[in-house]
């Protein structure tokens, strides 16, 4: 899987990247066939603490998915973002199964 990593107005740091694509092909285990994963890191212009915005469009075939959250830091959006993508690839998984029996 291509992960392509975006963060308009700040140089994200290779660890940060590094931690992202190391999250997003463990969801190669849920669903073979993602295509490619763009991620978007942005900060809010909030005094709120939550200001981290996490976006990750994910590429797979019949449809993207895509999912958005805010946290405190990239690393516990980036978590957030895993369990709802976790969640959607195996629902998926299970129509395609349903629809091939």
């Amino acid at each position: 899987m291509k992960v392509t990593v975006q963060a308009p107005n700040f140089a994200a740091d290779e660890k940060l990247i590094m931690f992202i694509e190391r999250k997003l092909n463990k969801l190669e285990q849920f669903y073979d066939r993602i295509i490619f994963a763009d991620v978007f890191l942005k900060v809010q212009k909030t005094r709120e603490k939550e200001n981290k915005s996490v976006e990750i469009l994910l590429t797979v075939p019949g449809g993207d998915l895509i999912v958005k959250k805010e946290a405190r830091t990239f690393e516990a959006g980036t978590d957030e973002c895993m369990q709802s993508l976790e969640r959607q690839l195996k629902k998926r998984k299970e129509k395609l199964r349903a629809k091939a029996s």
